[in-house]
């Protein structure tokens, strides 16, 4: 386990096999979760994915004397996105709100195959639409662990007690949310929601994933853009990127961080053409492409990937990783790789005031958190960022990882001028402490 200091705001992808954890930090004592993969595999001996719920515990600001989550997002309902959640509400995590898409109650209407988690995580919203209805009665607000938000449409709205919450806890595709658990803060904070669509809702459990775009603002301007598109394939997000580029808003589908579509599977950019053979979607790869910013990254939050693809084989595929590699000037990060399949560590991306969403390297985080012990401490809002076998050892570029560029590049030189990896005598960037 490695204690560490993380930025005031930034993104960690924790390595959790073919799933998706994401913790986003907001600034302040706001930390948002979207998915959560949290493995009975994760308390074994030598285990290589992360124990999220404990390190969320341990890590997460503390404003009232336990650990506060202001916000859990379910993209789908499916297992690798929800594992865990029963063990969430059983710690002594206090979330403040939820973000659920309606998707939920018409699986239940339908009787629906659903795991435990996912049943969790719906008798949790039920019991939170309850407490808000109750609370607008009372001419209150509802209370923080009682929150909740409604994203997307469905046409049997009528038919759930959700319907009768009030419009202001509904969020519809093609607007956005600047309130995080009861508190404004689009000075730091946008989320951009583009799916699911009206038009999918009787589709397939992953064809109704919610996605959004996440923009993250540093108090200079400095904006980090993030998208996360669940486990949507070609056909939904072809028709985000459509729409976003036909209504005049392709600020909406800006990235600086993707999180590639259900876990790098190849169903984001491959899908069958007319002859019923699958083929590659250069159009939609043109797409990404033109939308990502300087220096973009792409997430794999997956398994290590195989020496080739098989049929029948679960994602990640190597057909979209080398997809995905031809539109950027880097290599996929994998969560399972990196910067080994033996001793995976979090993903994790600061945002620098002037620069942007820059990935941190551990010698960084480790210098920091020197640096706090030695000037008597120092508020820390994510720490101890190990999975049960995370070594000390910095991010290194030979781990399969792309040719140092940006201020990666700038740290290489100055290395390389220097001689050897020797501190500098000021520490440089990761916001305030």
């Amino acid at each position: 386990m490695v204690e560490t200091e993380l930025p005031g705001q930034g993104v960690v992808f924790w390595p959790v096999g073919t799933g998706d954890s994401t913790t986003i930090v907001l600034g302040g004592d706001l930390v948002v979760q979207v998915d959560l993969r949290d493995m009975k595999a994760a308390d074994e001996d030598g285990a290589v994915v992360a124990a999220v719920i404990d390190r969320l515990e341990e890590t997460l600001p503390q404003p009232d004397g336990k650990p506060y989550l202001a916000v859990f997002a379910l993209t789908h309902a499916d297992s690798d996105h929800c594992c865990g959640f029963g063990d969430l509400l059983e710690s002594s995590i206090l979330i403040g709100e939820i973000w659920a898409t309606p998707r939920l109650w018409r699986e239940l209407a339908e009787d629906k195959d659903m795991c435990e988690d996912a049943r969790c995580f719906q008798e949790e919203v039920e019991r939170r639409v309850d407490a808000t209805l109750k609370a607008v009665k009372d001419g209150k607000e509802p209370a923080s662990g009682n929150r909740v938000r409604i994203i997307g449409y469905d046409e049997d709205r009528e038919d759930h007690s959700y319907r009768q919450l009030p419009e202001e806890y509904f969020t519809f595709p093609g607007n956005s949310i600047t309130k995080v658990d009861g508190v404004e803060v689009s000075d730091r904070f946008e989320a951009f929601v583009h799916a699911p669509f009206k038009d999918d809702c009787a589709g397939d459990r992953n064809d109704t994933s919610l996605a959004l775009q996440v923009q993250l603002h540093a108090d200079d301007g400095t904006t980090g853009r993030l998208l996360f598109l669940g486990d949507l394939a070609y056909p939904t997000i072809k028709k985000i990127f459509d729409y976003s580029e036909a209504h005049d808003r392709t600020d909406r589908i800006e990235w600086d961080v993707l999180l590639s579509p259900h876990h790098c599977s190849k169903k984001a950019v491959y899908a069958k053409g007319e002859d019923g053979a699958e083929e590659l979607k250069q159009d939609i790869l043109d797409q990404l492409q033109a939308h990502a910013r300087a220096d973009a990254r792409v997430i794999a939050s997956s398994l290590p990937f195989r020496s080739k693809d098989e049929m029948g084989n679960n994602p990640p595929h190597l057909l979209a990783r080398k997809a995905y590699e031809s539109i950027t000037d880097y290599a996929v990060l994998c969560t399972g790789e990196y910067p080994s399949k033996e001793e995976p560590r979090p993903v994790v991306f600061a945002l620098e005031p002037g620069l942007g969403l820059e990935l941190v390297e551990a010698t960084d985080l480790e210098n920091k958190a020197r640096m706090l012990e030695a000037a008597g401490g120092g508020r820390r809002l994510l720490a101890a960022l190990g999975t049960t076998r995370f070594p000390a050892a910095a991010f290194t570029a030979g781990a399969g990882l792309p040719r140092p560029r940006g201020t990666d590049a700038a740290r290489a030189g100055v290395q390389q001028a220097r001689g050897d990896k020797a501190e500098p005598a000021v520490q440089i960037g990761f916001g305030a402490a």
